[in-house]
């Protein structure tokens, strides 16, 4: 269980996330929606803790019953998606998942990036380089490398937006099919209806005028 409690976001000049508070409940998708620059993304740095200076933010983030708001980034156990796959151009495709799991044998680890690489349809891709992936197949690396660094929770930016009409679809049923196997909370961040999954709810935000 994902529990935001009364979250406020602000500029000097404005306020961006007003008194929020939502619970998501494993294998739950939240859906947070409005137009550019409201603070959606905002809303996500700060669930992760990497909000950037010059925003002040206050409110309570709980996982899975820690409170984790005051927690180092690295310490909160939450992953995180954005529009772009931020793949390492440097490493292939089973040492991009390697880089996410957790320490142990080798052996173990690479057995568990080629387990991973096949539920997803990518065994042949195991040992191809980024640059030579499609854009589906790195938009489901990125996932597949999000998910065994094992998070508690997993915040979603735009990550389907650059993908074509066919494609996105795609990978909406996926990420969201993974969602619900691993028994996680999400918060998605779109402008896309589309991009919300059935029967989700839905929060808007509506910034606050900027101060005169």
């Amino acid at each position: 269980m994902l529990t935001l409690r009364d979250i406020h976001i602000a500029t000097p000049t404005r306020v961006l996330v007003h008194s929020l508070s939502a619970q998501v409940a494993a294998g739950e998708v939240l859906a947070v929606m409005g137009e550019s620059g409201s603070g959606k993304s905002s809303l996500l740095a700060y669930l992760c803790g990497t909000l950037p200076a010059g925003l002040v933010a206050r409110g309570g983030v709980c996982l899975d019953g820690r409170d984790i708001d005051t927690l180092p980034t690295v310490q909160r156990r939450v992953g995180i998606l954005f529009q772009d796959d931020l793949l390492f151009a440097h490493l292939n495709v089973t040492d991009n998942l390697l880089f996410a799991l957790p320490a142990g044998p080798r052996a173990q680890r690479v057995a568990a990036a080629l387990a991973a690489l096949g539920s997803a349809g990518l065994a042949e891709q195991a040992q191809a380089w980024p640059h030579t992936l499609s854009g589906g197949q790195r938009a489901r690396v990125s996932v597949l490398r999000a998910l065994l660094a094992q998070p508690r929770a997993l915040l979603l930016d735009e990550p389907f937006s650059r993908l074509d009409a066919a494609l996105r679809e795609r990978f909406r049923a996926f990420v969201f099919e993974r969602i619900r196997a691993l028994q996680i909370p999400a918060v998605l961040v779109t402008h896309d209806p589309m991009d919300v999954p059935a029967g989700a709810r839905c929060i808007r935000l509506t910034p606050e005028p900027e101060n005169a």
